[in-house]
């Protein structure tokens, strides 16, 4: 049935609605709540503390523009318990008439901690006849995801609705869950679930639907579940169902670099080697997850496999998120590999004009090995043999882009194989539904002589200690980091903040050569200045985040995070993880600001108890859900509207062999929950 259908809806909503994925009336019923909130009961002001979602009502005292940077309409609203402010930074001049003093008001927001008591930033309000005729809600009130344009309201009538055609059996609405399942696992049917979930009775579960651990959202959830597996098997399946060059072991490159190593592979490397190597063997592309924590030795298993691909006479392509983690592979790479008669050719999007054209002629020509960021994803960018596709730090890139850059294999018909590594170790829940159908390796053994590191919470206001404490590991023939985090995601004022806080430190540390290091340097800059600390010429580096991975300065035994709070669990890690490289006893300063919310306490206190990734990655999914995890926000993937992935653990224990017998037995339903629960994104599992 067409939106159109509808009442209020128009082919201009259409169009909004269509850009949120939503084409059809059915497709309505799984646009679900974010949310719920509780207007059944109205609560006394008196009593209302910050944070707390309410409902109150009261008489106005006092109404006002005020005039400034930005003009506000306050108002004051009493109710015999207490007060409280009302701010609208977004209103029109008559709604001062509206909101005169004497008028009674019922009002829903969020209750925050002001200058000059309780407020409401833009509360939802209802004006009152003042005669108490008006009832208050009999159930929870749900909250939709939306769009620019499309207010609460016209959710409501809408799904008002779409379920009064479902519940009259108007719509169609397929069961794609087996019956064996449903019943195994005492489910509700789906139409009984979705009614639920949109219009909860006065008698739910309160506690339970906005926690989000309802009996009906986990039936929905495990769905939610099913359909992402399916994508990624399908994915998977659909790129193994090519052919791939197979690669033979026992050539001389992959010999002389082993023979040349300084060090000895852990257990644990020479076992992800050898998986990856008979991957590498096989006439099918090869798709496998590497992880490991930080410094446990991803980069020379890398190098491993892109020599195989050389000595087979095939190219590889090695990318990487930021400038500086490609430019450290860069270095590695070419240190390692050029004694051995390969040199890599770098390409990132500050390289143009000539080098950038002699690069390309060099890609589509006999490069044997490419390194750098996005722009080997970009149009122009042409390979002539491409055989291996390594993708650094793979949660920081889309699904889609991985698939631009495998698409450049070359002239000849084959898929480039695929290694996929990172050091944020990914939760085994995680994995089951981001990687589902992919081969995972895990690195889980450091190599021998890796320290420990001491991880302290210090406050802003003990700021002249800790300086006193670089000073001290720097009087002791040691190095530092101190890196500057910001909220803005700006690299003028990024770069503005590193440099305040070098100055500050230059005249605190005096006698100490203090660098400094952020995004807005050129590649050569920052690499000068990569060498100088590296070669001890710098005591104290500041940075941005942008050493967050691929630094590696033995030297370096003191880490200062500064406004930790504002990060989380696995960038404190990865920043951690620059020291403890070395033989000196090593230690991490979170620095933070007062107050300290809950969350960032919970994160300060798991990287004080735990250095151990995987036992991190765990408490991130926890803390912070999947999508930020993976990084995957901007992707379209893991935009879970039901399914908690810590939470329903337990259901993904039976994902996989459901997912596999629907795929065997009911392709056409895997097909249809795929398109239910994903949409567009479908696309990139071949439906």
């Amino acid at each position: 049935m067409a939106l159109t259908d509808l009442q209020g809806v128009g082919p201009k909503l259409a169009e909004k609605l269509e850009v949120l994925g939503i084409s059809q009336v059915s497709d309505l019923l799984f646009h679900l709540p974010i949310r719920y909130e509780d207007r059944t009961r109205i609560h006394d002001i008196g009593s209302c503390t910050p944070g707390q979602r309410v409902l109150i009502e009261g008489r106005v005292e006092h109404s006002a523009i005020v005039r400034g940077r930005r003009s506000m309409l306050v108002v004051v609203l009493f109710d015999g318990t207490g007060r409280i402010t009302l701010r609208f930074f977004h209103f029109r001049v008559y709604q001062k008439q509206q909101l005169a003093s004497g008028t009674q008001l019922r009002c829903f927001g969020e209750v925050k901690a002001g200058y000059q008591g309780l407020e409401m930033i833009h509360p939802s309000y209802q004006r009152l006849s003042g005669r108490g005729e008006e009832p208050v809600a009999d159930r929870l009130t749900p909250v939709y995801p939306s769009a620019e344009g499309l207010g609460q309201k016209n959710w409501i009538k809408m799904t008002d609705q779409a379920l009064a055609l479902m519940r009259r059996n108007q719509l169609e609405l397929e069961e794609l869950l087996p019956t064996s399942l449903l019943d195994r696992l005492n489910l509700m049917p789906l139409v009984d679930a979705l009614d639920y979930i949109h219009r909860p009775p006065p008698e739910a579960d309160v506690a339970a639907l906005i926690q989000r651990d309802h009996p009906t959202q986990k039936r929905l959830a495990l769905e939610e579940l099913l359909a992402h597996n399916l994508s990624m098997q399908k994915l998977h399946r659909l790129q193994r169902s090519r052919k791939a060059p197979s690669m033979p072991p026992g050539l001389p490159a992959e010999n002389d670099f082993r023979e040349r190593l300084p060090f000895k592979l852990t257990g644990a490397q020479e076992r992800v080697a050898r998986e990856i190597h008979v991957d590498l063997e096989q006439s099918r592309p090869m798709l496998r997850l590497v992880h490991g924590d930080v410094g446990s030795g991803k980069t020379v298993i890398a190098a491993l496999a892109a020599l195989r691909a050389v000595d087979n006479g095939y190219q590889t392509a090695i990318t990487a998120p930021t400038e500086l983690l490609a430019e450290q592979h860069f270095r590695v790479f070419s240190a390692w590999l050029e004694p051995l008669g390969i040199k890599p050719v770098w390409l990132s999007g500050k390289v143009t004009g000539k080098k950038r054209a002699e690069a390309l002629q060099r890609i589509s020509n006999d490069a044997e090995l490419v390194i750098g960021t996005h722009a080997l994803m970009q149009k122009g960018v042409k390979f002539n043999r491409l055989g291996l596709v390594i993708v650094d730090e793979q949660h920081r890139f889309g699904v889609g882009q991985r698939m631009d850059l495998l698409e450049k294999g070359g002239k000849f018909d084959q898929q480039a194989h695929q290694l996929i590594m990172t050091a944020t170790p990914i939760p085994r829940t995680l994995a089951m539904t981001a990687y589902a159908g992919m081969d995972v390796s895990v690195i889980d053994e450091l190599p021998p002589g890796r320290k420990p590191v001491t991880t302290v919470v210090m406050s802003n206001e003990r700021r002249d200690e800790i300086i006193q404490r670089v000073a001290n590991a720097c009087a002791g023939n040691q190095q530092a980091y101190w890196v500057c985090t910001l909220i803005e995601e700006s690299d003028v004022i990024e770069a503005q903040a590193a440099e305040d806080v070098a100055r500050h430190l230059q005249n605190d540390l005096k006698g100490l050569n203090i660098g400094l290091i952020h995004g807005r340097l050129k590649p050569v800059d920052k690499q000068k200045i990569m060498d100088e600390f590296k070669s001890g010429g710098i005591h104290l580096l500041v940075a941005t985040t942008v050493i967050e991975v691929g630094v590696d300065v033995p030297n370096a035994s003191l880490m200062i995070i500064e406004n930790a709070e504002r990060l989380g669990l696995a960038q404190l890690h990865q920043l951690r993880g620059r020291v403890g490289r070395g033989s000196a006893k090593s230690s991490c300063v979170l620095m933070y600001n007062r107050p300290l919310g809950d969350l960032a306490k919970q994160r300060m206190e798991i990287m004080r108890q735990t250095s151990d990734g995987f036992q991190i990655a765990e408490k991130d999914l926890e803390l912070r859900g999947p999508g930020e995890v993976l990084g995957t926000r901007q992707t379209g993937m893991l935009l879970f509207r039901v399914a908690d992935l810590a939470r329903d653990a337990s259901l993904l224990k039976m994902i996989p062999a459901v997912a596999d017998k629907l795929l065997k037995q009911h392709p056409k339903q895997a097909e249809k929950l795929i398109r239910r629960w994903i949409g567009d994104a479908s696309r990139f599992a071949g439906v």
